[in-house]
């Protein structure tokens, strides 16, 4: 029996390998084991070309720094041994919980533990955070037993308070923040699941072990910084007047946070950003404004050197008093497009209507000079990370990211989308197999229009709805920006930067990545109509793939 057990564990490998996209790759597994077992093995010794890793319930998501990495990476995972035991030694956690959930009840009789039951349960194992995601600081935490399998609840809340306690599936987690959650709530903690001014923001990272242990009440700890710091002065930069409909700080993104559950977000128009610090003596990856739409004004805090890239607009520059007057005067005048420029001390840029596009980029000399958190300036609006969006009398430092000391020509820009229909290159999605094959024709068959509740997070489309194939649910898995996931009501969502890290809705296709820039300036109302890639093999095929065509 022994050595049966032994040949047994020798096959443990990876299932099989489905690419996503063109850069990232999701391997399958045969359970939790398998996929702690992966992830432990690629984090401590990366493959070539790897980038990232995301564990799921039943998936590793690798992504890569090429095409070429990816094809060789889905190779080399399906190679691996993954028979070493899983050493679950991480530190340990104690977090104490007020067991008075508002599902405590619900989850006894779903167990048929009866509430005590569900609290003995809970307390008495030691739960291991398997991998992270949905927000910052949520970990999936695996116990010893499964005594407290419980459904999501059929209809999820809308708002689950910070702090809360929940079950669901054979996972147990903490929610670092108020959110939107399906969960089973069966008590409260004061444990700050995630905070920046930690060196390790999130408590409860993977691989750590968890206890939790009931308390009468919750205990919330002071903060470990100040209450109050001192802001610094400003002596040089732009003082926005006017944000507009919503102006960010935006940089290139924080990129191998994602088994904490922290996206990349960083500028959707990555070329857009890039041409306007190339314009001003800038680094490629410099903080700059990502505005929507039109109405951004900004003063200038001594002399200033500026270009506006991305969706084209009528840029306008005066002192505040000659661009509200009927009569400019002669110290009005208009600025153009792709083109360095001086701002001097006291004037004002007025980003007017714009003529294409969606979205406009506003760099200065120096760069945006705010706070970095995990290595990047982005604002996350999905998780709250990065600086607040801009508002009005707010004063923007210039920093130190010029790089050069001239500023570039003016440059010629791309076509933006307008009013007619803006074609998107896709490869098939890890779930493409969910559809059959008059659904996939419809995908691609009709052009559909971005909704308006559309936003950095995803773009949700409105069409002719798609049926799936397949019923039931999918565990949920790592997904990447392009992705098109598809819910029960067959209305695609196209994730861009700000975009969860896990999902658990089938993707039915992944924009090829040169062309996010390009999806992120269709606007509201906008049409948009997917093309399968016509090179699909050499672009997104793992090498099993390419060898079976």
């Amino acid at each position: 029996m022994e050595t049966l057990a032994v040949q047994k564990a020798a096959v443990q490998k990876v299932r099989s390998v489905r690419a996503v996209g063109t850069r990232a790759v999701l391997a399958e597994l045969s359970g939790t084991q398998d996929v702690l077992a992966l992830q432990a093995l690629l984090l401590e010794k990366p493959l070539p070309g790897q980038l990232d890793v995301l564990a799921a319930a039943e998936t590793v998501l690798v992504t890569a720094d090429s095409p070429v990495a990816a094809r060789r990476i889905a190779a080399r995972l399906l190679q691996l041994d993954l028979t070493a035991p899983v050493q679950r030694d991480g530190e340990l956690v104690l977090i104490d919980t007020v067991y008075d959930g508002e599902d405590l009840a619900e989850a006894g009789e779903l167990t048929g533990l009866g509430a005590d039951g569900v609290i003995a349960a809970h307390t008495g194992q030691i739960w291991t955070v398997a991998f992270a995601g949905f927000a910052p600081g949520f970990g999936y935490m695996v116990g010893e037993n499964q005594v407290l399998e419980v459904p999501r609840r059929s209809s999820p809340r809308t708002a689950v308070p910070a702090g809360s306690v929940a079950l669901a599936g054979n996972y147990s987690a903490v929610y670092p923040r108020r959110s939107p959650g399906g969960w089973q709530l069966i008590g409260r903690t004061g444990a700050r699941m995630w905070d920046l001014d930690r060196e390790q923001p999130a408590l409860a990272v993977p691989g750590h072990r968890v206890q939790f242990r009931a308390v009468r009440e919750v205990v919330t700890l002071a903060p470990e910084h100040p209450a109050t710091a001192t802001a610094p002065q400003v002596t040089s930069g732009l003082r926005i007047v006017s944000p507009g409909l919503q102006s960010l700080i935006q940089d290139l993104g924080r990129y191998g946070h994602s088994g904490l559950g922290v996206s990349a977000a960083g500028a959707l128009d990555r070329a857009s950003l890039r041409r306007a610090n190339r314009l001003v003596g800038n680094a490629p990856s410099a903080a700059a404004v990502e505005t929507v739409a039109s109405g951004l004004s900004v003063q200038a805090v001594g002399d200033q050197v500026l270009a506006v890239t991305g969706a084209p607009a009528e840029l306008t520059v005066g002192t505040p008093s000659d661009i509200d007057s009927d009569d400019a005067g002669p110290f009005w005048r208009t600025v153009p497009m792709a083109t360095p420029f001086a701002l001097l001390d006291g004037e004002t840029l007025t980003i007017g209507a714009l003529q294409t596009g969606f979205r406009s980029y506003l760099a200065v000399r120096g760069g945006a000079d705010t706070a970095p958190v995990l290595g990047s300036r982005s604002t996350d609006t999905m998780s709250g990370i990065g600086p607040a969006p801009l508002a009005a009398g707010q004063l923007l430092a210039s920093g130190g990211e010029a790089e050069s000391g001239v500023v570039g020509h003016p440059e010629l820009q791309p076509e933006f989308p307008g009013s007619g229909v803006t074609v998107l290159d896709v490869v098939p999605g890890p779930r493409a197999d969910w559809f059959d094959a008059p659904a996939l024709a419809s995908f691609c068959g009709q052009d559909w229009e971005v909704k308006p509740q559309s936003n950095r997070v995803g773009m949700r489309l409105q069409g002719t709805p798609l049926q799936r194939a397949r019923q039931g649910e999918l565990a949920s898995e790592g997904t990447v920006a392009g992705a098109l996931q598809v819910p029960p009501e067959g209305l695609p969502v196209l994730f861009l930067a700000d975009h969860p890290m896990t999902g658990g809705y089938p993707v039915i296709a992944v924009v090829v990545d040169s062309q996010l820039d390009r999806a992120a300036q269709v606007p509201i109302g906008g049409k948009i109509r997917f093309r399968w890639a016509e090179n699909p093999i050499t672009e997104n095929a793992t090498p099993e793939q390419e060898a079976s065509n």
